[in-house]
């Protein structure tokens, strides 16, 4: 019954990290942050212009009198409702603007809309999946990872990198490898020009700054939320302060996940000989340079016996022990 009362719905986008590669854009810069309000922009427009459409075909919907949009406020105009409530020292958002707003913004309160709410980013984790396109708003997280499915379990790159790599001469077997051992990250790989590098940087390699200015950006447009993961590496109560009181600042209504890099790895090695997956980046496309292994002495009955010996278990973690991981 409430959704026929108040027709609430939530259009959203995916594929914003797609549009920065086809248009070369590093998602740490300040073209993002633009681009993200302008297409954002474009999106409110022409969702909020549809309802009020539909509005006048079929009808308000039936609590639309005595709503924000009767009285002509619209999300970028909420903007300034925040700033009196908080005060203007508390908001920092940039309130440009490029479409005809005043304009809609009387036709809205002519017409009236069709729905209470319009537009809301989703996460999109499973239908960016099917669609081929990456997830929501997010910054990718690897270049490369293996994808499981009933079919079994699949190795997966990054299209747009792999066409980079390509048209450079640099897409072979050893980088191939170079890209399993980094994880997907190309930040290591010696032979990777610094352009490519800054355009495919994964999600823990993009200051959260920027994902937060850019989620701002959108947020004026946006009558309902964002579902917006923050991603730190080497997250510590300092820069999660810094960082939320940065969104808050910022204008957000919410966050989502955080995501915070495992405290340790796992080590690579080759399928073949057990030696590390250290493929040489600095020469050539010629062969693998692999890592000489050398065989170790087996250990003394004494080591042994060691070893056979359990460490006793204590029965809780100390809360004053800063290093203990499942306290991070």
């Amino acid at each position: 019954n409430s959704n026929f009362k108040h027709r609430p719905v939530g259009l959203g986008i995916m594929g914003f990290q797609d549009a920065l590669y086809e248009q070369r854009i590093a998602y740490s810069s300040q073209q993002a942050v633009d681009f993200a309000d302008t297409s954002m922009e474009a999106v409110s427009y022409y969702a909020i212009k549809a309802s009020s459409e539909l509005a006048a075909e079929r009808g308000k919907y039936s609590t639309f009198d005595g709503s924000l949009w009767s009285k002509g406020i619209l999300p970028i105009d909420s903007i300034e409702l925040l700033a009196q409530n908080r005060g203007e020292n508390y908001i920092k958002v940039d309130r440009s603007q490029t479409f005809d707003w005043a304009t809609l913004r009387a036709q809205v309160k002519a017409q009236g809309m069709r729905n209470s709410n319009v537009m809301a980013i989703a996460p999109t984790a499973t239908i960016s999946n099917i669609t081929g396109v990456t997830q929501s708003i997010e910054p990718t997280y690897q270049n490369l990872y293996v994808k499981s499915n009933l079919s079994g379990e699949f190795t997966v790159v990054n299209p747009h990198l792999v066409h980079d790599l390509k048209a450079r001469g640099l897409w072979d077997a050893v980088m191939v490898n170079d890209l399993k051992y980094y994880e997907g990250s190309l930040q290591k790989i010696d032979r990777i020009p610094a352009d490519l590098k800054a355009i495919y940087a994964t999600a823990f390699e993009v200051e959260p700054k920027w994902i937060v200015e850019a989620a701002s950006r959108r947020q004026k447009w946006i009558d309902q939320a964002q579902s917006l993961n923050l991603y730190i590496a080497g997250a510590n109560g300092k820069k999660l302060d810094i960082t939320y009181r940065m969104a808050w600042f910022s204008g957000l209504k919410t966050t989502y996940y955080l995501r915070a890099l495992a405290a340790t790895t796992t080590e690579k090695s080759t399928i073949n000989t057990g030696a590390l997956n250290a493929v040489s980046s600095g020469g050539g496309a010629s062969g693998l340079s692999a890592a000489p292994v050398t065989a170790k002495p087996a250990i003394s009955e004494v080591e042994a016996a060691s070893f056979a010996e359990a460490a006793p278990v204590p029965l809780a973690c100390s809360i004053d022990n800063p290093d203990c991981e499942a306290c991070q």
